[in-house]
């Protein structure tokens, strides 16, 4: 199974499971009046969303490159992560307001025992997803696969302090309900402004990771026909880059002899990491 359709079914999978989810939250949150259920709910609102981006994002990203996509459209899972990260902050915006009224107007839980029931199959459906999540990302680098599993996982560790909120309820204590809530808002808030700013980086053609660059300049140096590296860029074109170097050989070398040096250092790279897509080398003849 190959990295597009990997990330195919963990859309597919999170679809399926947030909207069961969505479901059975909204029903006995409303029921019960917990603000933190109805948080949990329109989390899972936004969960629909995020798995929907991650679906459609990873089929136009799978396109191979054409005449007016070079590159390919790799990018398109950074464009749609994007999307996430934006609805992830507006709800979390959204939770935050109800959360501070429910504090402020005193609103309280009628206790029930499906309120706990809810919370159980909450976790156990997220912590399934999440570990399948975690297991494609380990074989496959994307952004995408990564905003899902940073999703069910906080939904996990949220859904475990709404079921604590609920249990403290029956001794009367109300205002953990709405302070869970705020919590929730604040987790929400701070993942998608981690997500937006992975995507906006990439998007705005951030350079390569620094540790990966020395690594790339240290195995330029072991071919020592090359005398001197006089530029080294990196574009990304999704979760890959092309990496255009500039580099400076003995101007006595014939012209065939400078190219199949170029050649050697571009096949070189490109077997050696995986997260470089394509190397383009300029040779400049030194005095």
């Amino acid at each position: 199974m190959d990295r597009f359709e990997t990330t195919r079914r963990v859309g597919i999978l999170g679809i399926v499971g947030n909207i069961f989810l969505l479901i059975i939250k909204i029903i006995v949150g409303i029921l019960s009046k917990s603000q933190s259920m109805i948080a949990d709910a329109a989390n899972s609102a936004s969960d629909i969303f995020a798995s929907a981006m991650t679906f459609i994002g990873n089929k136009i990203a799978s396109e191979p490159s054409d005449e007016d996509h070079n590159f390919g459209h790799g990018k398109a899972e950074y464009i749609f992560s994007l999307l996430i990260s934006i609805s992830m902050i507006v709800l979390s915006l959204k939770i935050l307001y109800d959360s501070l009224c429910s504090i402020i107007y005193k609103n309280e839980i009628r206790f029930s025992w499906w309120l706990i029931i809810v919370c159980i199959v909450t976790i156990v459906t997220k912590l399934v997803l999440y570990l399948y999540s975690k297991g494609a990302l380990k074989k496959y680098n994307n952004i995408l696969l990564e905003s899902n599993m940073k999703d069910h996982r906080n939904d996990c560790i949220v859904t475990s302090f709404t079921t604590l909120s609920i249990i403290l309820s029956l001794f009367g204590i109300y205002w953990v309900d709405g302070v869970v809530g705020i919590g929730i808002s604040i987790w929400i808030f701070y993942t998608g402004a981690k997500i937006f700013i992975e995507s906006y980086n990439v998007l705005m053609d951030k350079s390569i990771d620094s540790k990966v660059k020395d690594e790339i300049y240290k195995t330029i140096v072991e071919f020592k026909d090359i005398k001197e590296i006089l530029g080294m860029h990196t574009i990304p074109t999704g979760y890959k880059y092309i990496l255009v170097l500039t580099i400076g050989v003995d101007g006595k070398l014939d012209t065939f002899k400078s190219h199949d040096i170029a050649d050697k250092l571009q096949k070189n790279i490109e077997e050696r990491f995986d997260v470089i897509d394509k190397v383009i080398v300029h040779v400049d003849p030194l005095k």
